[in-house]
């Protein structure tokens, strides 16, 4: 029996997200949010996506540069699953 689209979406969906390769993320966010992420795409000249992916790659950054090596925080911080 063949599959629905909603079977294929969600086999194609699982596929994708196996492994370290790229995650779906689905949210909402407000208006002003996503005027701004407009705003600093364009300025920065690259995708919604890319300039997303930055912002919180940068921010991770910054918290990770005030913790210790081997210390409890940085243990608990990393901690964290998806």
């Amino acid at each position: 029996m063949a599959k629905s689209a909603a079977e294929r979406q969600a086999a194609y969906r699982l596929r994708r997200n196996e492994g370290e390769g790229d995650r779906r993320l689905n949210t909402w966010i407000t208006s002003n949010a996503d005027l701004a992420l407009d705003r600093l795409a364009r300025r920065y000249g690259v995708t919604k996506r890319v300039m997303l992916e930055r912002l919180i790659c940068e921010a991770d950054d910054a918290i990770l540069k005030t913790m210790e090596f081997d210390s409890a925080e940085l243990n608990d911080y990393l901690s964290v699953t998806p």
